[in-house]
C-alpha cells in the first residue's frame, strides 16, 4: 500500500459521505481480499460492534460484497468494477458542464453573445492573453486588480497595452499605483456610462456594460471574432470614448521597426514622434470599390483631426499617391485592417 492512498481514499470517502471506519475497513479488506468481521476489527481500530454497520454501508455502495457464510466473509469488489458506475456518472457530470459552459468560439468569423458573469469574465481574460502586438482595453478599476497579471505579462511581452479606467474617482493614483507595469498608456474617465471591452489586435473584441456586473439583470456582453462589424467596438473607443478621458501615465518607450499596428490613430501619435524616413505596408480595401488590398510604399505624411477622432497616413507607392485611413474611412483611398511599418523599405506584413 503507497502512503498516499489512505489520503486519497479519504478524499474518495468524502464524496460518499464515508468515516474513517468506512475506510479503515475498505483499505484492510483491498489488502486481503477477503476478511471475515473479527479479522476487520483485529486489522484496524473498528469497535467490534460497528464492523457490520460499517461494512453493509461498503456493500450498498458495491465496493465490498458479503458472503453469507459462518462466520460472515467481506470479500473486496475489483476496484475497476466497484468504480465503474463513479467513473459513468462523473462522464455525465462532466459532458453536461461542458454543455452548459459557454466560451468565445474562435474557429469561425463570429459575432457571439454570452450571458453570464463569469463567461464574459472569461472573454475578457481570453482577449487579453491573445493579443500578439496591440491591446485596447476599457475596465474598471475592480476589473483592473484582477487582470492586473494578465496585462503585466502582456506588457513585460512587448504588447503595447491601451487602458482606460473608468470611473477616475475610484482609480489608483500613479504615486500609488504601477501603471507603466500593466499599460503603455493609461487614462482615466468620469462616471459609470464607459463600456468595458478588451481588443486584440483589432480583430477580436469583447464589449458589455458596467451594468452588466454589477446587476442580474440584463447581464450579456458581444463577442466579436474576425467579425467587420467588430470595428465598431473599436471606433467607439478611439472616436468617443478615448479622446474624452484624461491622462494619468504614459510610459516612455522607444519604438523599435519593423512595428505592426491594428489602430491607425496609434500609428500616427508614434510616427509623429520619429523624424526618419519610415515605409509602411498596409493590408486593407478600397474605399470606393470595397476591394480587398494590400499596398507599400515610403510614409509621406500623417494627419490628425482635431479632437485626435480621426488620423491618416499618406503614402507614396512610387506609382501613386495614397491616403490610408482607419476602419470605416472615407475621405481615404484605403480602409486599413493592419499596419507594419519599418525603415529603409517596405516590411512584409
Amino acid at each position: 500500500m503507497t502512503d498516499d492512498l489512505p489520503e486519497q481514499v479519504a478524499m474518495l470517502g468524502r464524496q460518499f459521505d464515508f468515516g474513517e471506519y468506512e475506510i479503515a475497513a475498505y483499505l484492510a479488506v483491498l489488502e486481503y481480499g477477503r476478511l471475515t468481521a473479527g479479522e476487520i476489527a483485529d486489522e484496524t481500530e473498528i469497535p467490534q460492534p460497528r464492523v457490520y454497520d460499517t461494512v453493509r454501508s461498503l456493500a450498498d455502495h458495491g465496493f465490498v460484497e458479503l458472503h453469507d457464510t459462518r462466520p460472515m466473509e467481506v470479500v473486496a469488489v475489483d476496484p475497476s468494477e466497484a468504480f465503474d458506475s463513479v467513473r459513468t456518472a462523473v462522464d455525465e457530470f462532466v459532458t453536461g458542464l461542458e454543455q452548459s459552459y459557454t466560451a468565445p468560439d474562435r474557429t469561425n468569423e463570429a459575432v457571439s453573445l454570452v450571458s453570464s458573469r463569469q463567461t464574459i469574465l472569461r472573454c475578457f481574460e481570453d482577449v487579453i492573453s491573445s493579443a500578439e502586438y496591440e491591446l485596447l482595453v476599457s475596465l474598471t478599476p475592480d476589473l483592473l486588480a484582477r487582470f492586473e497579471d494578465a496585462l503585466a505579462g502582456q506588457t513585460s511581452a512587448g504588447v503595447t497595452v491601451e487602458l482606460l479606467l473608468s470611473p477616475a474617482a475610484d482609480a489608483p493614483t500613479p504615486a500609488t499605483y504601477d501603471y507603466p507595469q500593466v499599460a503603455t498608456v493609461t487614462r482615466a474617465r468620469r462616471g459609470v456610462t464607459t463600456p468595458l471591452v478588451a481588443v486584440a489586435d483589432g480583430s477580436y473584441s469583447v464589449y458589455t456594460s458596467q451594468r452588466a456586473l454589477r446587476s442580474a439583470g440584463d447581464r450579456y456582453a458581444v463577442v466579436f471574432n474576425r467579425s467587420e462589424l467588430g470595428f465598431l467596438v473599436s471606433a467607439l473607443l478611439n472616436t468617443v470614448v478615448w479622446p474624452s478621458s484624461t491622462p494619468v501615465v504614459e510610459r516612455g518607450t522607444d519604438v523599435a521597426y519593423p512595428r505592426r499596428y491594428a489602430t491607425i490613430r496609434r500609428c500616427v501619435r508614434e510616427l509623429d514622434t520619429d523624424t526618419g524616413s519610415l515605409y509602411a505596408t498596409v493590408d486593407g480595401r478600397e474605399v470606393t470599390s470595397g476591394r480587398y488590398r494590400t499596398v507599400s510604399g515610403e510614409v509621406v505624411d500623417t494627419a490628425v483631426g482635431t479632437g485626435g477622432e480621426t488620423a491618416a497616413i499618406t503614402l507614396d507607392t512610387g506609382t501613386e499617391t495614397l491616403g490610408i485611413g482607419g476602419h470605416a474611412a472615407a475621405l481615404e483611398d484605403i480602409e486599413a485592417y493592419e499596419l507594419v511599418v519599418g525603415r529603409n523599405d517596405p516590411p512584409d506584413l
